[in-house]
């Protein structure tokens, strides 16, 4: 369900890749056997891609949700409200709890999913001075 959870949107343009490989490669145009020989490469480099991303995003999740959990802030992505900053500062100091990938506050209007966010630059460089 995770997967997609976080992959929808790229399933969605996979299909429609797709659509439009199938459309061409069947017109009286295309060579004989292009659907044949074309339709399954461009699958075949549409799922590799899509399981790419998948890996690098739950990869990314993970050190987030740890980065989180240690006590270091996060920055994630606020794409609602314009009148705000368009990032916000995570930190449990500040109240924020995570469940389910999702960090929440109670004094704040929406959750942000951990997909979406990174560990801020003073973490790691931090990290990387010990």
């Amino acid at each position: 369900m995770k997967f997609l959870e976080l992959e929808a949107a790229y399933i969605v343009i996979a299909i429609f890749i797709l659509i439009i490989t199938t459309i061409v490669t069947t017109r009286k145009f295309s060579p004989k056997n292009s659907f044949k020989k074309i339709f399954p490469v461009v699958f075949i480099i549409l799922a590799i891609l899509i399981t790419f991303h998948y890996n690098m995003t739950t990869t990314r999740m993970a050190e987030v949700e740890g980065a989180f959990l240690k006590g270091e802030t996060i920055i994630c992505e606020n794409r609602t409200k314009k009148e705000f900053s368009k990032s916000i500062m995570i930190n449990d100091n500040r109240g924020w709890n995570l469940k389910d990938n999702v960090f929440t506050n109670p004094e704040y209007f929406k959750g942000f999913h951990s997909a979406r966010c990174v560990k801020m630059l003073e973490n790691l460089e931090k990290r990387d001075k010990n």
